[in-house]
């Protein structure tokens, strides 16, 4: 059993980088939650951040722990387990930002220490909380065929680690989420152009159900995207994470298409008679409805919708990727 925390959750960010800022602004928002302050190495990022959204700043993550029931953990990946272990030994529930960690050894000592102290963890893979998922979630029955594109422009911040778990990692999750299959086998490429580690992967995954997903990632594209497509024996859906939007086409309007066909109503190649539905998605920020779940599911003491034992699935899955793409390099 998870630990109560009755009355307001005193809540705080460790790291208020580009990220990390908009956990500290969320925060300052919620409702029936105090925002106690943070943990920020840079002297002028903290003062910005304390400034803006009216909080503290702690000396030390032991201090910051101190004062706080939940804790957004929002530090490079290669310094999750460093920052968490410390936390969750003082009894702080906490949001770690995908990936949960840099190794899976890294991943099951925070999941032990959670469970030795009763903790929550939740781990921040945000398009779980994108209103494209939840759609999905709904309609999506027995997906056949998936593909998945998430590209990015260039940026230092995040080449700790490779593209894989950089970005990748997002989809990866959502793919396992979807197909909940056991997967059959991984087959995985990728180059490093400016960083150390590989800046654009593709991987194909098939799972023991029969589906297969193509998942591609870049942080060397002139533009942003992150869509998916779905296939599946009754409909094809096509949505943009980024925009929350996106169009569904159902296997009963193609029939009824071909049935048109067939009695001269519409012309082989006409397109436009088979409709395609806009689907109604009602926007919002992915974050904030993250943080609010975790605030909730630590106020209620129950499994966040993305737990660590997602977290660490997704996490062995993108390394495997990350490993086959060096071992090919090597």
């Amino acid at each position: 059993m998870f630990k109560r925390s009755p009355g307001k959750i005193r809540c705080g960010v460790a790291g208020v980088g580009s990220l990390g800022q908009h956990h500290a602004r969320i925060y300052s928002t919620l409702p029936n939650i105090e925002f106690v302050g943070i943990f920020e190495t840079s002297d002028d990022r903290a003062a910005e951040i304390c400034a803006k959204f009216n909080c503290k700043r702690f000396a030390t993550i032991a201090e910051l722990g101190a004062a706080c029931d939940a804790i957004s953990v929002v530090v490079p990946t290669d310094k999750h387990a460093l920052v968490a272990l410390p936390l969750l030994a003082q009894g702080c529930h906490l949001l770690i930002e995908k990936p949960l960690c840099a190794s899976l050894e890294e991943a099951e000592q925070v999941l032990a220490a959670a469970r030795q102290h009763n903790c929550v963890v939740q781990v921040g893979h945000i398009e779980h909380f994108n209103p494209v998922m939840s759609y999905l979630e709904k309609h999506t029955g027995r997906p056949q065929y998936i593909t998945t594109e998430r590209l990015a422009p260039y940026t230092p911040r995040g080449t700790e680690v490779g593209v894989v778990l950089d970005l990748m990692i997002h989809d990866i999750g959502i793919v396992l989420a979807l197909v909940q299959s056991p997967i059959r086998k991984i087959d995985s490429v990728g180059i490093s152009v400016l960083s150390k580690t590989e800046d654009i992967a593709n991987a194909r995954i098939e799972f023991e159900n029969g589906c297969v997903a193509n998942l591609t990632a870049s942080r060397m594209s002139m533009k942003k995207n992150r869509e998916i497509r779905v296939f599946q024996d009754n409909a094809y859906l096509s949505l943009d994470f980024m925009n929350q939007k996106g169009h569904l086409v159902k296997k009963s309007d193609i029939i009824a298409y071909g049935v048109k066909l067939k009695v001269g109503l519409a012309k082989a190649g006409d397109a436009s008679s088979i409709p395609v539905h806009e689907i109604p998605i009602e926007k919002g920020e992915p974050l904030a409805i993250e943080l609010a779940h975790f605030v909730e599911s630590v106020r209620e003491a129950k499994q966040p919708k993305v737990g660590g034992a997602l977290g660490k699935s997704a996490l062995e899955v993108a390394i495997t990727i990350t490993e086959q793409i060096r071992k090919a390099q090597r």
